[in-house]
């Protein structure tokens, strides 16, 4: 009898690849360079609707996005790491640069 992992790894993500060289190989919507991970921050961290999302991508049909948050919740380990390791990624470049109003008035933003 087959264990609950060997059954969720034959499931197919008909819209979800992963190609070398693109997105870093992270897990991608089939055709685009949309990456489940951002999917799943829409849906899970951002709250939008499926619907929601095919609005901010309308080359994105519904299916697309469904099966995006179906690999999310079938790979949810291996994309909230990527996840925590994009934020991570953003944090750390944001350090690296002053914003253009700290620039104007010196550093001076958090006297006022």
């Amino acid at each position: 009898m087959p264990t609950q992992r060997a059954t969720q790894r034959r499931i197919k993500h008909s819209y979800i690849v992963r190609q070398k060289g693109v997105c870093g190989g992270k897990p991608i919507i089939a055709g685009t360079r949309i990456r489940v991970s951002q999917i799943a921050t829409y849906y899970e961290k951002m709250g939008y609707q499926p619907d929601d999302i095919v609005r901010m991508h309308p080359q994105l049909t519904l299916a697309q996005v469904h099966d995006a948050l179906s690999y999310y919740y079938d790979h949810i380990e291996e994309i909230d790491r990527q996840i925590a390791e994009e934020r991570r990624l953003i944090e750390e470049m944001k350090q690296g640069y002053v914003s253009v109003l700290e620039q104007k008035d010196g550093g001076n933003s958090h006297l006022r």
